[in-house]
């Protein structure tokens, strides 16, 4: 049987003896802070690795009124920064030492900002993982599965052998797995949260919502005066335990039995890691210094940065600078289709969805307003976006619905459609939503699904499906525009859609078999795979534009860089349209290359323009999205031709989405595994800022940190030539 170890805590006795030994031996100091959420946490350390002194203490909220800064951080302390200088002060104090007397700080944790460096003088940042991960080798090296559970997320980290890295899992948006929570329930209960523990029923059958912190703090609070206490904190530490591995926990699935290493502020309470030991079967221990491992990682790395300083390449990766025309045609193409005010109103608007072939539109000679695209250009803009999201919501339209799809509910000044088409796959959401806005604007007959069967190995079979639906789409259109396709114009649209496919390949082609050649924030929104202008000429400019300008790139790119000198990173799905910000920080913070994005994969074979409507089916399921295997097996290939480092996900909608959704991340995750290839999934929202997660910076960071710690032998990042 598994059983839970808890260390015992440092007695003052020893505390004192150590801080005279080590007063004593050299005087280089290494200083360890970790402000989080709700705590503030600082180590202190020696030359040779003792710790001298420790702190927790609980961060109090800025006095309401206007404040007035007096400049004197160090006594002053009325703002949340002073006081946390004034901390810091006060710590340094007690250790009989002064801030000249430290060597080198390193700051950690949710609450570091940018204005904090006005106030705490430090060297470098880390994210709370790499920190965690530091403290629990400090004193344990044979360490390789950790949870910290803090005041605002929890966080899953395992050493994986076949890849020779740390992977790490953080938790999303609820606080039902973190300190938060239990500070909740104790309030709810009116009791101190340190006395929790001794006051629980182990043997109580209640529980209470692991999903919803707030759901289950009021359902804790309905019943206290029906239940006794202990049974009413045995369920809310049992929901508490299954919440921390609910949201991190999958990273255990395929290593079980690891002993596993409990952290953090929650640590404490031994009935937490009591269900947590009976709900993972595994053993687990709870480090002395539990509360303050991060501030402790963190003073073990200001002694690692100290030893690397002076060898490290601070140089960001660069870019040959010559500004890309392919771009701007992009741009004026995307101004012409979508906002043109000049707009030949004799051709018949068609709306389509990504996925429905614009060939056959394009050979129809029709205006197309692709949706999802449409939305997407609503992200760049915050007050449009907002009136469309309470539109939809006053439509009954919530959080449970794509963002996208509420942005399209809640647009209310649209051009009606001569046609509307969509498809089945791989978005049945969106296919519902379609015909929502078909309903509404009174199009009902002149909409059509196009059924999307998954390939398999039935391929032939759902060629031929889609095919006849194509088949019975331009009938009705055919119908609805009082004229026939000219088949000419079709097989002409094919030809071109082969020309523009064939230079895209070769773009691609030269990104794979090259040093970073242009910058994946960008990149990503070319979206060659989703572009409408598929069977015109344009497309075909416009990639043969790119491919030279790839060309003279990879020139320049080739004397100043080899293809294994940087991060290779492969970003899968979507970016968030609102903001860059987390490819920029990857790209430029992080110096960790996005040199593909799989939105602009070309990959089907040639179209025949001699059977059209089967050569667009069979490019349809080639694509990836329609079929979950395919798409992992392309980025498995791709790993191998592309020199891949890393791969980053970023889910749409918390998993919600079809196209990134729980499935396809547990396939993608273990296939990755299997060739050592390490992901980085972020959950988030495309559109929504609103509910953009907290961590997802400190996941970013880790992520890099883990490659360099994999590449470079440290996690601060690259070494100048022959310093290694």
């Amino acid at each position: 049987m598994r059983k839970l170890v808890i260390l015992r805590p440092i007695h003052f006795s020893d505390l004192v003896k150590i801080i005279i030994s080590i007063m004593s031996n050299g005087n280089n100091y290494y200083l360890g802070i970790d402000i989080g959420s709700t705590t503030f946490k600082a180590v202190l350390m020696s030359e040779d690795g003792a710790i001298i002194n420790t702190t927790y203490q609980r961060t109090k909220p800025v006095e309401s009124g206007a404040m007035a800064c007096s400049g004197r951080c160090t006594s002053c302390g009325r703002c949340n920064m002073g006081a946390i200088r004034k901390t810091v002060d006060d710590f340094l104090r007690e250790s009989k030492l002064a801030q000249k007397d430290i060597t080198c700080t390193v700051v950690t944790g949710s609450q570091i900002v940018e204005d904090t460096k006005r106030f705490i003088k430090y060297d470098f940042q880390v994210s709370e993982v790499s920190a965690h991960v530091a403290g629990a080798r400090h004193f344990n090296k044979d360490v390789d599965a950790i949870i910290d559970c803090g005041g605002q997320d929890s966080k899953c980290m395992i050493y994986n052998k076949k890849m020779g890295m740390w992977l790490s899992m953080m938790s999303g948006v609820c606080a039902a797995g973190t300190g938060s929570y239990l500070d909740n329930v104790a309030a709810k209960l009116n009791i101190p949260v340190e006395e929790i523990a001794s006051k629980v029923n182990y043997n109580a059958d209640i529980e209470f919502s692991s999903v919803c912190a707030v759901l289950s703090a009021t359902s804790i609070n309905k019943f206290k005066n029906r239940i006794p206490v202990g049974d009413l904190l045995a369920g809310a530490c049992r929901a508490q335990a299954r919440a921390i591995l609910n949201g991190v926990g999958q990273l255990l699935l395929h290593h079980p039995g690891r002993k596993i290493q409990f952290q953090g502020g929650v640590a404490a309470n031994g009935a937490v890691a009591e269900f947590m030991r009976q709900i993972t079967g595994s053993e687990i221990i709870i480090p002395e210094y539990h509360k303050v491992m991060g501030a402790l990682g963190a003073a073990c790395l200001a002694r690692q940065f100290i030893e690397l300083k002076g060898r490290l390449d601070t140089e960001k990766i660069q870019y040959e600078p010559t500004p890309q025309k392919s771009v701007m045609m992009r741009v004026n193409s995307t101004k012409r289709d979508f906002f043109g005010r000049d707009k030949d109103k004799s051709k018949p608007l068609v709306w389509r969805n990504l996925f429905f072939p614009t060939e056959i539109l394009n050979a129809f000679k029709t205006r197309i307003l692709t949706l999802e695209t449409y939305a997407a250009l609503f992200g760049r803009n915050v007050r449009r976006i907002k009136e469309a999201l309470d539109v939809a919501a006053r439509k009954g339209f919530d959080q449970q619905t794509c963002s996208f799809l509420r942005i399209l509910e809640g647009i209310t000044h649209r051009e009606k459609p001569a046609f509307a088409v969509s498809t089945s796959q791989p978005c049945q959401q969106g296919e519902r939503i379609f015909a929502d806005l078909a309903g509404d604007n009174g199009f009902e007959d002149r909409y059509y699904s196009l059924q999307t069967p998954i390939g398999g190995n039935d391929f032939n079979l759902a060629v031929e499906q889609i095919a006849e639906g194509l088949e019975q789409a331009i009938s009705m259109m055919e119908n609805a525009f009082g004229r026939k396709l000219d088949q000419s114009k079709l097989q002409e649209a094919c030809e071109l859609s082969n020309q523009a496919a064939e230079y895209s390949k070769k773009c691609n082609e030269l990104r794979w078999t090259s040093p970073p050649l242009i910058r994946g924030a960008q990149a990503v929104y070319n979206s060659i795979i989703f572009s409408q202008l598929w069977g015109t000429q344009s497309l075909v400019d416009i990639q043969k534009t790119y491919y030279e300008e790839l060309l003279q790139k990879k020139e320049w790119a080739e004397k100043h860089y080899s293809i294994d000198d940087t991060h290779r990173l492969l970003w899968l799905h979507l970016p968030p349209f609102y903001n860059s910000q987390y490819l920029e920080m990857l790209e430029t913070t992080y110096n960790a290359p996005i040199v593909f994005e799989e939105t602009n994969f070309v990959g089907w074979e040639a179209l025949n323009p001699l059977e059209p409507l089967r050569s667009l089916a069979k490019k349809m399921l080639s694509s990836g999205f329609l079929d979950p295997k395919l798409r992992v097996e392309y980025v498995a290939k791709l790993a191998k031709i592309a020199k891949l480092t890393g791969c980053v996900l970023y889910t749409h909608g918390f998993g919600r989405c079809s196209m990134a959704d729980r499935p396809f991340t547990k396939r993608l995750r273990e296939a990755l595994e299997n060739i050592g290839l390490p992901l980085l999934i972020l959950e988030g929202d495309c559109m929504d800022a609103s509910i953009d997660p907290c961590s997802t910076a400190t996941k970013i960071a880790s992520f890099v940190e883990s490659l360099n710690l994999k590449k470079y032998g440290n996690l601060f990042g690259r070494l100048l030539p022959g310093m290694a």
